[in-house]
């Protein structure tokens, strides 16, 4: 199965970056880690999630009837493979690898809910699973807060 996104921690002490500070130095810092970038990380295990509850797998459940918008803090930079997603508090680095999940991303905030978004986009409803997934694991790094 093909992941949607995937999470770099980038360091240092959170909050540490100021917003405005530009991305070319938070994607050079995710080029020199280049082999973490190939695989997902989201909040630790067992730790409190905005998402909602964990499953059996650890990953948050993303509640796709409820209103989501990007955190104030995450700045967003579309690229050609889907975008790049730099949240200055935590001073995590997410790759948003699929076009179809920047547009899901962008749309949240014009919905009532994520499912919402989902259909306004053209995703079926049949297709949404790893959309969830990988909503789940943006909210459970709070790149997406509740609305």
């Amino acid at each position: 199965m093909r992941r949607l996104l995937s999470t770099v921690p980038l360091g240092g002490p959170a909050g540490s970056a100021e917003p405005g500070a530009g991305h070319a130095a938070s994607a050079s810092t995710a080029a020199s880690a280049s082999t973490a970038a190939s695989a997902s990380t989201a909040a630790s295990a067992g730790a409190a999630s905005p998402a909602g509850t964990r499953s059996a797998l650890g990953t948050a459940a993303f509640d796709l009837d409820r209103a989501w918008r990007l955190h104030p803090r995450v700045s967003v930079r579309p690229e050609a493979f889907g975008a790049l997603l730099y949240h200055f508090g935590t001073r995590r680095l997410s790759f948003l690898k699929e076009p179809a999940l920047l547009a899901l991303v962008e749309a949240l905030p014009a919905h009532p809910t994520a499912r919402a978004a989902a259909a306004a986009i053209g995703l079926p409803a049949a297709s949404l699973e790893p959309y969830q997934r990988a909503l789940a694991s943006l909210a459970a790094s709070q790149m997406l807060v509740p609305a």
